[in-house]
Formats: C-alpha cells, structure tokens, sequence
C-alpha cells in the first residue's frame, strides 16, 4: 500500500452532531466524523490501486469521487476520529487485495463412478415402483 502519511495528509474531517441518544448533549456537541479522502486527485495511490478501490468501495464513493466514511460511536470527537481513522485504512488494505484466480478442475473418476452409481440405482428405483403391463 501507498504512503500511510501522505494519505493521512489528504484526509479531510469534517465535525457534525451526531444522532441517537444523548439528551441535551448530542444537541449541543458536534461528535461525528465525516472523513473526506478524494480519490480522484490522491497522489498516495498508483492508478492501479485507484481502479481497485473504486470497484470495491463503489458503495462509498460519490459521484465527484471522494470516499465517504463517518463514526458517531462514541461521544467523543477524538476518539470518533481514530475510529474512522483506522476504518478507512482497514478498507483500503482489504480492498487492495487482489483475489486469487480460480483454477478450473475436473471431477475425480471416483465421484464420477459414484454418481453414475446412484443415477442407476436411482432410475431402477422409479422402474420398479411402476404399475406392472399386463399385456
């Protein structure tokens, strides 16, 4: 992954009162992080990894191309703000994770003994439960 400082210094928070309980002060105290990280102008990140992200965070990301993320866990700001903090560099390191190729296989002949086996024994099964022709 990129530069841990220099996408730190690309982040953008912004400090808006947080909902769910709290009383009087949840109205009074602004203790929810949005975090602002533009994608787009990111010098932190190769185009490559910009590619990935954008297709896995797809959900997350606006249409002018910044990445959303916000936590009002806890009451405090600055704990709020490591929260999301860590989320956002949790999300990048997954999302930069390339998956593995599938690599195709076949049938072991065993399986395929066995399931021949049982389309056998299975279709003698329905024979014999028929009504006898009397002819």
């Amino acid at each position: 992954m990129a530069n841990k400082e220099i996408l730190l210094s690309e982040l953008q928070f912004k400090a808006t009162k947080s909902s769910g309980p709290g009383g009087q002060h949840v109205n009074k105290v602004a203790s929810k992080i949005e975090l602002h990280f533009n994608l787009d102008n990111s010098k932190g990140l190769s185009d490559e990894e910009k590619n990935l992200i954008r297709a896995k965070l797809r959900n997350k990301i606006s249409k002018t191309g910044f990445l959303i993320l916000y936590s009002q866990e806890t009451r405090s700001q600055h704990k709020n703000k490591e929260t999301v903090i860590k989320l956002f560099f949790k999300l990048l390191t997954a999302s930069l994770i390339k998956p593995k190729k599938r690599r195709a296989t076949k049938p072991t002949r065993s399986s395929l003994v066995k399931k021949a086996e049982y389309k056998q024994n299975h279709s003698l099964k329905k024979q014999l439960r028929r009504k006898p022709n009397v002819d």
